[in-house]
């Protein structure tokens, strides 16, 4: 792929996601063929965005999230700093296609881990961790045939990253929390309707969250990308997606990794 297709890609994209919009698909001639020539397509969204980067996203780390969007494995996004939404404020769902929300476990770093030729271990990337915390993504895409889409092109479409809220960090003691084994409950209400319980686990996201961070770390360091100090990465939905609407209240119990409350408007 040429720099002026990735553009090009990266165009089209950013206009429908400025828009609220979605495309049928990229067209033929630029679409991109490889998850390289995605990430490329990407890199020109991130230049267009003009937002700094808060950290990264993992989609379709579960099966259930690979089934959704029609992929076989999981797929690396960036999570734009101007989409980041404070915990408390209520999250709009207006110009969000796919109205989903995601309880996912997040890692902020401590230190860099820069680009290298050798793969990272697990012992140190989580070496290199500050803390934990619990988060909601809010995922959608700006091709309107998702699950046709393919890897590449979801790719270049930041991996269908759109907002992102980051709870607390769950404190000193995250290292002795058996991530893989820890139940998610996510309770969806509304005034005058019965509750409706979703429930998840860690082992839902590639078998532990941790095995996901590292897995993005590896996948950047073979993009000649390092991962900062500072940066947040969040590994992937550990419920399948759930879907929101306007005047619904989310309530997320992770258990020793924290609680949130998500609250849904679409003005």
């Amino acid at each position: 792929m040429s720099l002026q297709s990735a553009q090009q890609v990266a165009g089209l994209i950013w206009q429908a996601w400025r828009e609220g919009g979605q495309m049928d698909a990229v067209p033929e001639q630029i679409r991109p063929q490889s998850r390289e020539q995605g990430y490329a397509a990407q890199s020109e969204l991130a230049r267009l965005s003009g937002s700094p980067l808060f950290g990264w996203k993992i989609a379709a780390t579960s099966v259930a999230g690979q089934k959704h969007i029609g992929v076989d494995g999981p797929l690396a996004g960036r999570i734009f700093s101007d989409r980041v939404i404070p915990e408390g404020r209520p999250i709009q769902l207006r110009g969000n296609r796919m109205a989903l929300a995601e309880c996912e476990f997040a890692f902020r770093m401590g230190r860099d881990l820069p680009a290298r030729s050798a793969p990272y271990g697990l012992a140190e990337v989580l070496d290199a961790v500050a803390s934990l915390h619990p988060a909601i993504e809010m995922p959608s895409t700006r091709i309107a045939a998702v699950e046709r889409a393919g890897a590449p092109t979801l790719i270049a479409d930041n991996a269908c990253g759109h907002e992102f809220m980051l709870g607390q960090s769950c404190g000193d003691d995250w290292r002795s929390i058996n991530l893989a084994g820890q139940s998610v409950e996510a309770t969806l209400s509304r005034t005058g309707v019965a509750p409706v319980l979703h429930q998840g686990v860690g082992a839902n996201v590639l078998g532990d969250p941790r095995q996901a961070l590292r897995w993005l770390v590896n996948e950047l360091s073979a993009l000649g990308l390092g991962l900062g100090a500072g940066a947040v990465v969040t590994t992937g939905t550990c419920v399948p997606p759930i879907p929101v609407q306007p005047g619904q209240m989310l309530a997320i119990d992770f258990g020793r990794a924290g609680r949130m409350v998500a609250h849904f408007i679409d003005t």
